[in-house]
């Protein structure tokens, strides 16, 4: 009789933590609501106790569940949850309608990024704006839409190193993941080049001149730009 031999004791324990944030990130599992029990999720995943009880400690790191006593682990409130986790990112992502998502991304790019090209103007050395103006050269080269979206986030990388403030870097950094699937799908509107590299050039310009209001102005204009794109793709990824 062919038996299959048991799945890795990594790959479980990543499987585990998947589907159970999973669970709780798209509300199948609500805050204060216990997770299933030890004994049943060992049965289902065919683990051990340790096992399970490695990836309950992952979850509860993600701000996702907490230990009660005699109870066992319980989902936390969604305020509690840490949402820059890539992991969380990811699973909001997946489990959150894209027009809802990009709505909340949008938000925080309009408080963040304006201020960031504003503070780089101010900041930047000749080595940063070189390294601005290299990721928008990438970008003018472009061939393809990978290379293009690479260039894209190596941009706004760069003007956030700039700030010369590293909290500010590492937000951005720790937005990188929904930053692009935002701007993946931003860049399939047709003529995306033609469209997009005035923009980021503007941005450009401003802090190469040292111009602070220029760089956050032309950084809301691009932002705009890219709310028009977004709702433009969108509307032929769902149509009415």
């Amino acid at each position: 009789m062919d038996q299959q031999s048991p799945k890795p004791r990594k790959s479980r324990h990543a499987q585990i933590v998947q589907e159970l944030g999973m669970h709780i990130v798209s509300g199948r599992l609500k805050p204060e609501e216990r997770l299933p029990q030890e004994a049943t999720l060992c049965e289902t995943y065919q683990v051990s106790r340790s096992v399970l009880r490695e990836a309950t400690r992952v979850l509860s790191a993600k701000g996702l569940v907490y230990s009660k006593p005699r109870v066992g682990a319980v989902v936390r409130p969604r305020s509690k949850w840490h949402l820059l986790d890539p992991d969380v990112l990811s699973w909001l992502m997946q489990s959150t309608p894209h027009s809802e998502f990009f709505n909340t991304l949008s938000g925080v790019r309009r408080i963040l990024e304006p201020e960031i090209a504003a503070m780089a103007a101010t900041t930047a050395t000749d080595a940063d704006i070189a390294v601005i103006e290299k990721a928008y050269q990438a970008m003018e080269a472009a061939q393809t839409h990978e290379k293009l979206l690479q260039a894209d986030l190596d941009f706004h990388h760069a003007i956030a190193d700039a700030t010369r403030n590293d909290l500010l870097a590492y937000m951005c950094n720790m937005l990188s993941l929904p930053l692009r699937e935002s701007i993946s799908i931003t860049n399939q509107r047709p003529d995306i080049q033609r469209l997009s590299l005035p923009r980021h050039k503007a941005i450009l310009t401003a802090i190469k001149n040292r111009d602070a209001l220029g760089a956050r102005h032309a950084s809301l204009v691009q932002l705009d730009d890219t709310r028009v794109a977004l709702d433009t793709v969108m509307n032929v990824l769902t149509p009415l």
